[in-house]
C-alpha cells in the first residue's frame, strides 16, 4: 500500500497505492467537501491542475444527496466522473462545528442537519457504512475533535472514547469490505491521533493506534486555536510514535509555510480549504507572496498572476482581468482564481517531492518558508 522510497531528515518521500491509483506523497488534497470544488473546477480541470487525490466529506455527502443515491450511480468516482483516488472525512469534524446542535453518546453523535434541522445519529458503523457506500478509497475513522484549550479530564475521556470508536471503524470497515456488493472493496482506513494539546495523551495515543496495524494514520484535532509553534511541537512529539511504513496525515492544514514546515517533521498528507477559499477572494499565491487582486494597483497590470507559472490562468490572463471579474461579481473570477491556486499547491507539493529526492529540502525549506509567507 505504502513504500516509503526516501528521507530527507525527517521529510519523506513514498509513494501509495489505491484501487484508483498512485499517489506521490508528500501530497496535498485538493478539497470537494460535497464532491465538488467550490469555484467550478470539475475533474477534467483538477487532472490539468496535477491533482493526485481528491478529499470529499461523508457527513456532507450523508446530508445530500444522499449515500444511497451515490452507491445506486456507481459510487463516488463514477458520480464525479474522477477515476483518481479519493479520501473521505468521516464528517467528524463537521459535527465537532456544530457544536450547539450535538449531544455525544459512547454509541455516538446525535445531531441536527445544518440543512434542514432533521435528527441524524451517526456513530462509528454508520460512518464506516456511508463511506463505503460512497466507495472512497480512503476511509477516515470516525472520532471527536476536541476544540483547544479543552481541560485535561475532558480530553482524556474523548481520546479514550475516539479509541474504541476505532476499534469499532475497523472492525465495521472489514465486515463492509467483504461484501460482495462493496463499492470498493479495497477500501482503506486511516486512524487519527487525538489529545488537544496534552504531549503525553497525544503520544500515549498515537502508541495505542499504531497496535492497530492500519493503512494511514492521521493527525486531528490541531489548527483548530492553538498557536503554531504549539501544533509543531505536537508533530515532534507524536510522529516518532507513528509507524515508518504507514503514511502520515495532517488533517485540515494549511498555509504553503505549514506544509513546508509539516514535512519537515515527517507529515505525507494534507488537506486545506484555504487555496480554494482564499482564491474566492481574491488573494492568490505567488512566489513572492500572497497578492490581493481587489487592490487598485492591479486595475490596469497586464502581466499573469504569476509570471511563468503554467497553470490555466496564468497561460490565458491577466491581473487586470481577473480583477475586473471580481469587481463584476462574475462566476468566472472564482474559477480562474481557484484554477491558480489549487496548482500552485499542487505544483508546491511537486517541488517538494523533487526537493526530497535530491536531498535538498533543508535548502528549500530555507528558501521558501518565509517568501511564501508574505502578504503583498
Amino acid at each position: 500500500m505504502f513504500t516509503l522510497l526516501k528521507t530527507d531528515g525527517a521529510a519523506r518521500r513514498g509513494r501509495m497505492t489505491t484501487p484508483h491509483g498512485t499517489i506521490e506523497t508528500p501530497v496535498f488534497m485538493n478539497v470537494g467537501t460535497q464532491a465538488a470544488i467550490k469555484g467550478g473546477l470539475d475533474a477534467f480541470d483538477l487532472e490539468r491542475i496535477g491533482c493526485q487525490i481528491e478529499l470529499s466529506n461523508t457527513y456532507h455527502l450523508h446530508v445530500r444527496p444522499g449515500e444511497d443515491v451515490v452507491r445506486t450511480l456507481g459510487g463516488l468516482h463514477r458520480f464525479m466522473n474522477w477515476t483518481h483516488p479519493i479520501l473521505t472525512d468521516s464528517g467528524g469534524f463537521q459535527i465537532f462545528s456544530l457544536s450547539s446542535l450535538r449531544k455525544i453518546t459512547e454509541e455516538g453523535v446525535h445531531f441536527h442537519s445544518h440543512v434542514d434541522g432533521r435528527k441524524i445519529f451517526m456513530g462509528p458503523e454508520e460512518s464506516m457504512a456511508v463511506q463505503s457506500a460512497l466507495g472512497s478509497d480512503i476511509a477516515m475513522a470516525f472520532d471527536e475533535c476536541v476544540a483547544n484549550p479543552a481541560t485535561r479530564p475532558y480530553v482524556e475521556a474523548s481520546v479514550a472514547r475516539t479509541t474504541r470508536w476505532l476499534e469499532r471503524c475497523k472492525t465495521a470497515l472489514d465486515a463492509l469490505n467483504a461484501r460482495e456488493d462493496a463499492v470498493n472493496p479495497g477500501q482503506m482506513l486511516f486512524g487519527i491521533n487525538q489529545g488537544g494539546t496534552y504531549d503525553d495523551i497525544r503520544v500515549d495515543h498515537m502508541k495505542r493506534i499504531a497496535e492497530l496495524d492500519l493503512a494511514g494514520y492521521a493527525v486531528g484535532g490541531l489548527a483548530v486555536g492553538e498557536p503554531t509553534e504549539v501544533m509543531y511541537h505536537i508533530l515532534e512529539l507524536v510522529l516518532p510514535e507513528a509507524p515508518v511504513c504507514r503514511p502520515r496525515y495532517l488533517m485540515g492544514v494549511g498555509t504553503p509555510a505549514n506544509i513546508i514546515e509539516g514535512v519537515y517533521r515527517g507529515i505525507d498528507f494534507f488537506d486545506c480549504v484555504m487555496p480554494a477559499r482564499n482564491a474566492r477572494h481574491g488573494h492568490l499565491y505567488t512566489h513572492e507572496g500572497v497578492i490581493n487582486l481587489n487592490n487598485l494597483k492591479y486595475a490596469t497590470d497586464d502581466r499573469p498572476i504569476e509570471e511563468g507559472c503554467g497553470c490555466p490562468t496564468c497561460r490565458a490572463h491577466s491581473r487586470a482581468y481577473l480583477r475586473h471579474l471580481f469587481r463584476a461579481q462574475e462566476m468566472l473570477a472564482c474559477r480562474l482564481a481557484v484554477t491558480h491556486n489549487l496548482y500552485f499547491y499542487n505544483k508546491l507539493m511537486a517541488d517538494i517531492r523533487d526537493a526530497i529526492d535530491e536531498g535538498r529540502f533543508d535548502a528549500f525549506r530555507a528558501a521558501w518558508t518565509e517568501p511564501l509567507s508574505r502578504r503583498i
